[in-house]
């Protein structure tokens, strides 16, 4: 028997065709993690290039230059690792090539490892074939049958030759109502234009005043129109329209064509479960009152999104429909709910910047709306600093000053913001916030 040894493994009395074979297999699993790495690669050098597009057509989009930042932070990593699994199997084609070389090594075995664990149990595999007997082996095949036989595999490979199908079947139904939330593992987005200006209240009680905002250069002007019987949509009510506007922006990377709708269909319990919310009852009644909020909250502002305006006041959703119940107990299973032309502009023009995926455990509506205005203006410059009466703007608070400052300055001790952290000037009476 010719003996060969096991680089990595330890040596072990083994046949040549029995280690190339092992090889071989290894091999074919390298290859196919390699091509999963460079089809990743693909998908993202795709996206990469379409924010480059955004950055050609319209150079002051900051969030599409950011995407592209963050896209070859995931890109580099993945050659690197893809290079690594290429060097081995460059590695293992020259151990297989040296198997047509016959030599022998005679050594003691070492410790048990993957490779030879896979070895030994093809070979029991193989030893449990030779011991299985031939039941048929004194059976004569009839000459009619054996002829019977050969006829139909003519007509069959006649068949293959004249009909090729494809391997995949055809897609039956591209054209859909409404679009499917239903990705794992995206990245949280925000639209600019709810960062920017303060559309939603920061009161966890009803609120009923009607709220205007005009930004210091004038440019920017706002108003917001609470609904009587259910108030005005909270900081807290926006997390539907950050889970919708994540799940499209993913999509439409993906290429999806359901991403062209403004209708979305999607799971409450997956909604509940994106926003880090309890699953329980009660987080039902909670969503519903939110959708009422957002269908009964209404808009009117000048400010652009994808570079169109929407003259008309609008709600912040335009509809929803609870499209299946829980038989059990009524509890609404899945949803549907129509976003406004604004907000879907916004998405579709890309105008949108990633959250930390620790936004969902900010507790307070006051943290999470510093953390939105801190995202959209620090950028990339590593602080941004504010006067507290225009940050009071800003948030939208309805406090008095000094409540609003004691306010910042327990966010500031609590320290709960994540990427950034806050500082309070006193004499200048500034609020700094700086990059971790």
């Amino acid at each position: 028997m010719t003996l060969k040894e096991i680089p990595d493994e330890g040596n072990i009395l083994l046949s040549g065709e029995e280690l190339k074979h092992a090889l071989e297999k290894q091999l074919a699993e390298l290859l196919g993690v390699i091509a999963s790495h460079d089809e990743k690669i693909a998908d993202l050098e795709a996206i990469k290039v379409r924010y480059q597009r955004i950055i050609d057509a319209s150079p002051e989009n900051e969030s599409a230059a950011q995407e592209i930042v963050e896209l070859q932070g995931d890109i580099v990593p993945l050659v690197a690792s893809r290079n690594l699994y290429a060097i081995e199997r460059r590695t293992i084609r020259e151990q297989i090539k040296t198997l047509n070389t016959p030599s022998i090594v005679d050594v003691e075995p070492k410790v048990d490892g993957p490779l030879l664990a896979k070895i030994e149990a093809m070979r029991l595999r193989a030893a449990s074939r030779a011991m299985t007997p031939d039941l048929f082996g004194g059976i004569q095949l009839d000459p009619g049958l054996a002829n019977t036989h050969g006829e139909v595999a003519t007509v069959e490979d006649d068949k293959s030759e004249k009909r090729e199908r494809s391997k995949l079947l055809p897609a039956r139904y591209m054209n859909q109502d409404f679009f499917v939330a239903d990705i794992l593992g995206y990245s949280l987005k925000d639209d600019q234009a709810t960062m920017e200006a303060p559309v939603f209240s920061l009161k966890t009680q009803k609120d009923l005043t009607p709220w205007e905002w005009t930004s210091k250069d004038g440019t920017k002007h706002i108003e917001v129109s609470p609904s009587v019987k259910y108030g005005r949509a909270t900081q807290h009510d926006k997390d539907v329209l950050i889970f919708v506007t994540s799940q499209m922006t993913e999509a439409l990377n993906r290429e999806r064509p359901d991403a062209q709708n403004r209708t979305v269909r999607f799971t409450v319990h997956n909604y509940l479960v994106a926003t880090n919310k309890p699953t329980g009852g009660v987080e039902y009644q909670r969503f519903e009152r939110a959708l009422d909020r957002l269908k009964g909250t209404t808009i009117k502002t000048d400010i652009r999104t994808g570079e169109k305006r929407v003259k008309e006041a609008f709600g912040i959703l335009d509809s929803w429909t609870i499209v299946e119940r829980s038989p059990d107990d009524e509890r609404m299973v899945a949803v549907e709910v129509t976003m406004s032309k604004w907000l879907y502009n916004a998405i579709h023009a890309h105008e949108v910047l990633t959250l930390h995926s620790d936004y969902f455990r900010l507790r307070k509506p006051l943290e999470r709306r510093l953390y939105e205005l801190a995202r959209k203006h620090c950028g990339r410059q590593s602080t941004w600093r504010i006067g507290l009466e225009l940050l009071r703007e800003r948030c939208g608070a309805q406090s008095h000053i000094r409540a609003f400052r004691s306010q910042i300055q327990e966010v500031m001790e609590a320290d709960t913001l994540p990427e950034y952290c806050i500082t309070y000037n006193r004499d200048a009476d500034q609020v700094c916030f700086c990059a971790r």
